[in-house]
């Protein structure tokens, strides 16, 4: 398949370049039916014993601007995974010039290049004592390029259930979520439980080649604890649906399936790709954003809910739902056979 089966055209005005307040205010097109409601409506969307799995990830304050200690030039880094080993593997702008051995100083902390940039991306090793403190003293939360509007407060930028810091971007299906929200869930019956999936280059790297089959994934760490694996147990046993928030959550859910539709507890790096002629085993519904074409979530989409996408998008951008990391959602259910 090729990547311009999965382009669409998004004009500029429908990237949202501000969050909504309250967050559970935001659009909800039900894809089912192509109805829309708002964020707030989405427990009575659902049934009663249905279970829904979200990321309980926290955006790290990943993104670090700091000089050169032998020229002085600015470099930014992008902070995208610890590896076993220690260093980190960052995102740098000007990458081409920052060899092995280059120091770059920050506020309160240090970076050391370990390895000369491969498709933009460098190894370094961080120097600090209480190395997240500093991170947190000397970075800011990375905002998505295409975002050009301001945040009050960057925990705007976090979901309400963030717990577990490690990710560059949020799982922005996540950002609608309230208290009320969750509570009405409750309320209905409805079961929530908690995946941690580190957000990196893998979610939001365009794909560059024209056939995706050529695209190659990067790893991302991901976790899924006992309590959700014997919660998808549960609701395969009353025949309710398991349903994912945001792509992130779909993609730990069926990196940890099995055909039999359950799920195992652990942690590992998946480099999971889901793209067209994927059999789904785990997730029956997805709430998820609207994506940037030619996306690996928009790929991941297609194969969930089949061409119903495009008309989903086209009645999305025809009502004027706001797109991308702090626009509207969409609720969607799996594409049966």
């Amino acid at each position: 398949m090729r990547v311009s089966e999965f382009e669409y055209q998004l004009p500029d005005e429908a990237i949202a370049q501000s969050p909504v307040e309250p967050r559970h205010a935001s659009r909800l097109l039900d894809t089912r039916d192509l109805t829309d409601h708002r964020f707030v409506d989405l427990p009575r969307l659902l049934e009663p014993g249905d279970l829904v799995v979200v990321n309980e990830t926290k955006v790290r304050a990943a993104r670090l601007i700091g000089h050169r200690s032998d020229t002085g030039g600015r470099v930014e880094l992008l902070l995208l995974d610890r590896r076993p080993d220690g260093l980190w593997d960052a995102l740098a702008k000007p990458a081409r010039r920052l060899r092995p051995g280059v120091r770059v100083e920050f506020r309160g902390l240090a970076a050391i290049v370990r390895s000369a940039a491969t498709e933009g991306v460098v190894t370094v090793d961080l120097a600090a004592e209480e190395l997240e403190s500093a991170i947190e003293a000397a970075g800011s939360v990375p905002l998505p390029p295409y975002f050009t509007g301001s945040l009050i407060d960057d925990s705007r930028y976090q979901t309400v259930f963030a717990n577990e810091i490690g990710s560059a971007a949020a799982p922005t299906a996540g950002l609608h979520f309230t208290t009320e929200v969750m509570m009405a869930l409750e309320k209905r019956g409805i079961e929530m439980a908690t995946v941690d999936l580190h957000v990196s280059l893998d979610t939001f790297r365009p794909i560059a080649v024209e056939d995706i089959e050529d695209h190659r994934m990067h790893t991302e760490w991901c976790r899924l604890p006992a309590q959700t694996a014997e919660a998808v147990a549960e609701a395969r046993r009353r025949g309710q649906k398991v349903v994912a928030v945001g792509t992130t959550v779909v993609r730990t859910l069926e990196t940890f399936g099995n055909d039999t539709g359950r799920v195992s507890a652990g942690e590992k790096r998946t480099d999971l790709f889901i793209r067209p002629g994927y059999e789904f085993r785990v997730v029956d519904a997805m709430v998820t954003n609207f994506h940037i074409p030619g996306s690996t979530l928009l790929v991941m989409l297609a194969a969930f809910m089949g061409e119903r996408w495009r008309s989903a998008y086209e009645v999305a951008l025809k009502r004027g739902y706001r797109f991308l990391s702090f626009g509207d959602a969409m609720y969607a259910e799996r594409l049966r056979p």
